[in-house]
């Protein structure tokens, strides 16, 4: 096993033995990657107070998300395609996720379906939905993932229309990948990933066999033009939330305005997120809309962070801004992409070290207890 001391060891390694059509297609945001970058370059920015002679024994990074008891404030987000990362992708992040203590969120565009991911777990995991035309369809979603015991909805708003992402067009990302000469003679370096995908699932599991263009090769963006259904309003999640009856978090909010809204419907917590900078390029990195929207909403509703996260640094400062949670998704996709199921394990404990190092040497006992104090 090589050395990893870090999430970015895992990208480099994930760079390595991943497809670059499925590599770019985690690893990219939207237009010039503006956003992306910056979700990263304002979380470095922010600068730790090291505090000295405070009693650091006995810490603890338990906390609860939803009522939900977790390891330390981290879930795995919703990210698409996992299964072509590494097969089988999404059902070996649960095992791992489970075995650590955190949520792992499945996708509705996942390559493992509702019913896998349910057949390798022992404990309820979260499923996030997209909105599509076919309301009847959703329905029968959020039936399956009842049936399958999830003990929460994550409902994205941020994506009814997809981010242009370079990469990806020039990618003819699609699933499962063209035959291209290009995509052969990339897959004929990456020998491990070919022979694992050949006992792998294939296609969007949740999907195929219900809508049509998912059991066939089809670009990612013409078929997410055609299915996800951009009406979607604030007055669709009143018949979401009913629909499923179980606790809800809404995903995709950076506006204060919105912030409120969300804070309304009766949801139990809200995601800062601006979908990882893959949708609106330009907009403001997740961590400086989080302040202002803890400070409007934060009485209300829990309030979640992602976009950025590549270290236990990271979530100790989503933390002291006000966060009750957080979700990690590309560090998941690297370090899945880079050692599967052994490497998710190994880059949640390092996360965990991280935070509970940086938690010592702030002079934070708790993470429960962690404010705004420990920022200068």
């Amino acid at each position: 096993m090589p050395v990893i001391t870090c999430v970015e060891d895992f990208r480099l390694l994930a760079k390595k033995r991943v497809p670059k059509a499925f590599y770019d297609y985690a690893d990219s945001g939207s237009y010039t990657e503006s956003t992306y970058r910056a979700n990263s370059s304002d979380l470095a920015a922010l600068k730790l107070r090291q505090r000295v002679a405070i009693n650091v024994d006995q810490r603890s990074t338990r906390s609860t998300m939803i009522g939900e008891e977790v390891a330390m404030p981290v879930a795995i987000a919703p990210t698409g395609l996992t299964g072509m990362q590494w097969a089988n992708g999404e059902m070996l992040g649960a095992i791992a996720a489970e075995k650590f203590g955190i949520p792992f969120t499945l996708s509705t565009m996942s390559i493992c379906s509702i019913e896998d991911v349910a057949s390798v777990t022992t404990k309820p995991f979260w499923f996030q939905l997209y909105v599509m035309r076919d309301r009847g369809f959703i329905k029968s979603l959020i039936e399956r993932a009842k049936a399958a015991k999830c003990s929460a909805l994550v409902l994205t708003l941020d994506l009814q229309i997809l981010g242009q992402r370079h990469k990806d067009l020039k990618n003819g990302m699609s699933v499962p990948p063209k035959m291209t000469i290009a995509n052969l003679l990339d897959l004929a370096t990456k020998p491990g990933w070919a022979l694992r995908a050949l006992s792998g699932r294939k296609s969007f599991g949740n999907l195929a066999g219900h809508v049509a263009g998912a059991d066939g090769i089809m670009t990612l963006s013409k078929w997410t033009a055609s299915q996800f259904d951009p009406s979607l309003c604030w007055d669709d999640i009143a018949w979401i939330k009913e629909q499923w009856g179980g606790k809800l978090i809404l995903k995709g909010i950076l506006d204060v305005e919105d912030a409120k809204i969300a804070a309304t419907t009766g949801a139990d917590a809200i995601v800062v997120s601006n979908h990882g900078g893959r949708q609106l390029d330009g907009a403001v990195s997740s961590i400086s809309a989080l302040p202002a929207i803890v400070d409007a909403v934060g009485d209300q509703i829990e309030v979640w962070f992602d976009g950025g996260i590549r270290s236990g640094q990271d979530v100790l400062k989503a933390v002291a801004l006000g966060a009750k949670g957080t979700m990690i998704g590309r560090a998941f996709l690297y370090s899945l992409g880079a050692m599967g199921e052994a490497g998710v394990t190994r880059m949640l404990q390092i996360l965990q070290q991280e935070l509970d190092v940086s938690m010592a040497l702030t002079g934070s006992k708790d993470i429960k207890d962690v404010g705004p104090q420990i920022l200068i």
